[in-house]
């Protein structure tokens, strides 16, 4: 062999150790590859609930944007959003359609706490992420029992606490009547509010009542609610009960001090609908910007949101505050996946989402997303706000950790 031969060897050898590494970087489960993450999500469309439909809308219109410009490191999403109609039983079909048929990279913002409940064991026997779901319930943050698992916003019972705590501080004699839909998530915003009474709940609750999610109305509940002489109201229920609760209060002369919880705090989906004379005072928590405030019509990230909806969701209600959850999520899952890299495996994908330590654009000042190997809780803060007729206004302190 000559010289240059061996010269010729050694430039191959060099080459091959150099490239080596990058095809080492690039590991990949089903649902992804070179060009494509696929990414799957189970949203009610239809049904009791479809005012959530919005937020599978918005996520996936965020996403176009995000392919429009470039991708994720060369990649375009590819969004899987099936209705379930918040059937449970549905939900679990469109889970396994999404895992086996589809074999999705992992599920995202999958919505509602029964519907989930319903597919979280499944999620981690088949061990595929089930992230950042879109409901409060306290248990998304067990990593120790449910490694595939995670939440994304402020955990029900933290702020029922919050509620309760404020009450305490302002109506230590009130006399209380909750209104609860009849399930995980109705049942999880009820613990924290007791817990937060502590051994008052048993004489401040005067009255608690609930409802199906099946049901017409609350007509019923809240006329039964009234004759208990409360005088302060927790509303835990979805949108379309939201609404029928704060118009059906005005109807019958009820004029408790009213909390609503953030689920059903949308001006455009709930309060609208209600009458926004009817919703003067109510009392909630925020933890994203109000497209409805006033104070963030010049702010750069209301604005960049704005033109995002205009460009990629027209058809999007921008009163509508769920068209900012949608945003602000995707943002987020866009975080996880440039953190994972080339290392696209659903091992990964969980550890990056436990690795998180940033903030939004489009949440309130002081709130941020932080997690660890022990924390499942992306968003941890919170901040009471009043309505005033025309918008929400934020009070007071910033809640949690």
């Amino acid at each position: 062999m000559d010289r240059r031969q061996v010269t010729g060897w050694a430039v191959m050898v060099a080459a091959a150790i150099a490239v080596a590494p990058a095809w080492a970087q690039k590991k990949y489960d089903a649902g992804a590859n070179d060009k494509e993450i696929k990414i799957g999500g189970i949203s009610p469309y239809s049904g009791p609930a479809s005012a959530y439909g919005t937020i599978g809308k918005s996520i996936g219109a965020y996403f176009d944007k995000v392919n429009a410009e470039g991708g994720i490191n060369g990649r375009r999403i590819k969004w899987i959003s099936l209705d379930d109609g918040y059937n449970p039983a549905k939900t679990v079909e469109q889970a396994r359609k999404l895992v086996e048929e589809e074999e999705v990279l992992f599920l995202f913002n999958t919505l509602g706490t029964p519907p989930n409940s319903a597919i979280h064991r499944y999620m981690n026997q088949k061990k595929v992420p089930q992230l950042f779901v879109a409901t409060g319930a306290t248990k998304w943050g067990d990593p120790k029992n449910f490694p595939w698992t995670m939440g994304w916003q402020p955990n029900y019972q933290a702020e029922s606490k919050i509620y309760a705590s404020h009450i305490l501080e302002t109506r230590p004699n009130a006399k209380i009547a909750v209104i609860y839909q009849n399930d995980d998530y109705g049942k999880d915003y009820l613990k924290g509010f007791e817990d937060g009474l502590g051994d008052k709940a048993k004489t401040m609750i005067v009255s608690k009542i609930s409802y199906e999610v099946t049901d017409p109305t609350i007509d019923s509940q809240m006329v039964t609610m009234k004759a208990s002489g409360a005088d302060v109201f927790f509303n835990i229920t979805t949108p379309k009960f939201a609404a029928q609760a704060i118009k059906k209060a005005a109807e019958i002369g009820w004029k408790p001090v009213h909390y609503l919880n953030n689920v059903s705090a949308s001006v455009g989906s709930v309060l609208v609908p209600a009458g926004l004379d009817n919703a003067v005072g109510l009392i909630s928590t925020q933890y994203l910007k109000d497209p409805t405030d006033p104070q963030w019509a010049t702010d750069k990230a209301y604005l960049d949101w704005l033109e995002y909806m205009k460009k990629y969701y027209p058809g999007g209600d921008l009163k509508d505050a769920s068209n900012v959850f949608g945003y602000n999520v995707a943002q987020g899952v866009v975080q996880v996946l440039k953190q994972a890299g080339d290392n696209l495996t659903r091992e990964n994908i969980m550890k990056q989402a436990a690795s998180m330590d940033f903030t939004l654009p489009m949440l309130l000042p002081g709130v941020n997303v932080k997690t660890g190997p022990d924390d499942f809780y992306p968003i941890e803060r919170e901040q009471l706000i009043r309505f005033t007729g025309k918008s929400w206004e934020r009070f007071g302190k910033v809640y949690g950790r």
